[in-house]
């Protein structure tokens, strides 16, 4: 695959660059320059449907500031023209001091927030370039303008490769679960909920936008009309994050995806009151994994009916409130929500005003090194909750960085749903049987409780056993140094 080395080599080159130092560095570096090839690439397909139906395009970046000038020049043969290509410090001089401000500026001259021009503009506000050496700079310009993003195929390509980019950014560094879903579980996320076309998606802490560019590749196989299309494009898909990054990539992994000018916008959720919420603001859907563990000032605990300090919790009572009557939700939350006392009373809120009709429990290990137990809550809001249909999926192994959750994983789940079916691994609980503190626990009555018979001396036995083989593996290890 032609940008899967692509983009390892470019990798390699940031690995020797002073100004990047991990996965999240990487992609943001990368990010930029390939945005600004995919809009070049985009524009110039604009511009010859523009000439075969005998109209004019006009474009938004133009003169020098194009990357087919700056970036990519070439010769009349249309080979490079390394004479007049910049390279060394004139390129870092270039990019740092007219590239960037001159974009940066397209958010000034926009026509409103809702346009690509504006989008670029939000993006090189929030960016910088981190690439010091004009040499490595050059040579990871060279590498992306081989990329070309004309033929649908290509996009594909593209954008399965820059999900793994985004995978691998969120499994760097102690928070990067906040950035990163695995994508067959949104998959199924979205199969569940089954989005349609007028619907409103929303994804209040977006992260990389998974949910939402899910979303969206489930949708287009519905369009029908240029109305559809439109509709998709323009007045579908909202989301909200509180971290540049994120926020960046998120808008960028959009537009990669197909959305032109994504309705995502940079924010604290959290710090929207509750009360100030109008019918025109709610959602029909929410697909969410909003960052749990967490904690907000004081004055923001304050929008929120029940106090907490848990970032989740909040979250929890932001969807209640955002969703339309009859809208849905999908979830990803720790599955400590199901049981902990301080999440009692947002538990009963929530079977209260919504139908909880689905918990699908999930084994460690789904999302790589965060170390927790998650599960996904699906609900319907306008009538309270009278049973729930549990799913825990067990797996015949164990999930990490090298085997990773699949969509055959998830098959069974996402069959078994649609009837809400009663199996090994799934359960209906009766809500009247809860107690006060409406402990929703995950506890499958169709799977046997496994019990150690084993005597006392003989768990010794077996201890000593592991001890000695260890003791052999150090000793065998260590005539080999």
């Amino acid at each position: 695959m032609k940008y899967e080395s692509t983009f390892n080599a470019i990798d390699g080159i940031l690995r020797n660059e002073a100004g990047c130092s991990n996965e999240l560095d990487y992609i943001e570096q990368t990010s930029w320059l390939l945005f600004l090839k995919y809009l070049d690439d985009l524009e110039s397909s604009r511009e010859l449907e523009a000439q075969l139906n005998g109209k004019e395009y006009k474009r938004l970046i133009t003169g020098f500031y194009r990357w087919s000038a700056w970036a990519a020049p070439k010769t009349k043969d249309g080979e490079p023209d390394v004479i007049n290509a910049m390279t060394g410090d004139d390129l870092v001089d270039f990019v740092n001091a007219k590239l960037f401000p001159t974009l940066k500026q397209f958010k000034n001259s926009a026509p409103s927030a809702d346009t690509l021009e504006y989008k670029i503009g939000e993006i090189f506000s929030e960016l910088r370039n981190k690439i010091n050496s004009g040499y490595n700079l050059r040579e990871i310009i060279n590498k992306i303008d081989t990329l070309h993003f004309q033929s649908a195929d290509d996009q594909h390509e593209m954008t399965v490769l820059y999900e793994d980019k985004i995978r691998r950014m969120g499994n760097a560094g102690r928070n990067g679960g906040e950035y990163y879903t695995p994508r067959p579980l949104i998959r199924s996320i979205v199969q569940v909920i089954n989005p349609r076309i007028g619907e409103s998606v929303y994804d209040p802490a977006c992260g990389s936008a998974g949910f939402l560019c899910e979303a969206f590749n489930y949708m287009s196989e519905q369009v029908k009309s240029v109305a559809d299309s439109d509709t998709l494009q323009k007045s579908t898909f909202y989301g909200k994050e509180k971290k540049g990054l994120p926020y960046i990539i998120a808008t960028m992994n959009m537009i990669f995806h197909g959305v032109a000018a994504p309705n995502i916008v940079r924010g604290n959720t959290l710090t929207e009151n509750l009360s100030g919420i109008m019918e025109k603001d709610r959602k029909n859907v929410i697909l969410a994994n909003p960052p749990f563990g967490g904690s907000e000032r004081a004055e923001v605990q304050q929008n929120f009916d029940i106090k907490t300090s848990e970032t989740a919790y909040m979250f929890m009572q932001h969807f209640i409130k955002m969703l339309k009557v009859n809208g849905r939700a999908g979830i990803v939350i720790k599955n400590t929500f199901l049981s902990n006392g301080d999440a009692a009373a947002v538990r009963r809120k929530l079977l209260e005003e919504c139908n909880v009709h689905t918990i699908l429990d999930l084994p460690s290990g789904v999302f790589t090194g965060a170390g927790v137990k998650t599960v996904v809550l699906f609900f319907t809001k306008g009538t309270p909750t009278q049973k729930i249909w549990y799913y825990q999926l067990n797996l015949p192994r164990t999930l990490g960085k090298t085997n990773p959750l699949s969509d055959a994983d998830l098959e069974e789940f996402v069959r078994l749903q649609k009837t809400q079916a009663i199996s090994e691994n799934s359960w209906l609980l009766d809500v009247a049987s809860l107690g006060e503190d409406c402990d929703l626990s995950v506890k499958n009555p169709n799977k046997p409780e496994i019990i150690d018979e084993r005597t006392p001396a003989q768990i010794l036995d077996t201890i000593a056993s592991l001890n000695a083989d260890s003791a052999t593996l150090i000793n065998q290890i260590r005539e080999l140094l």
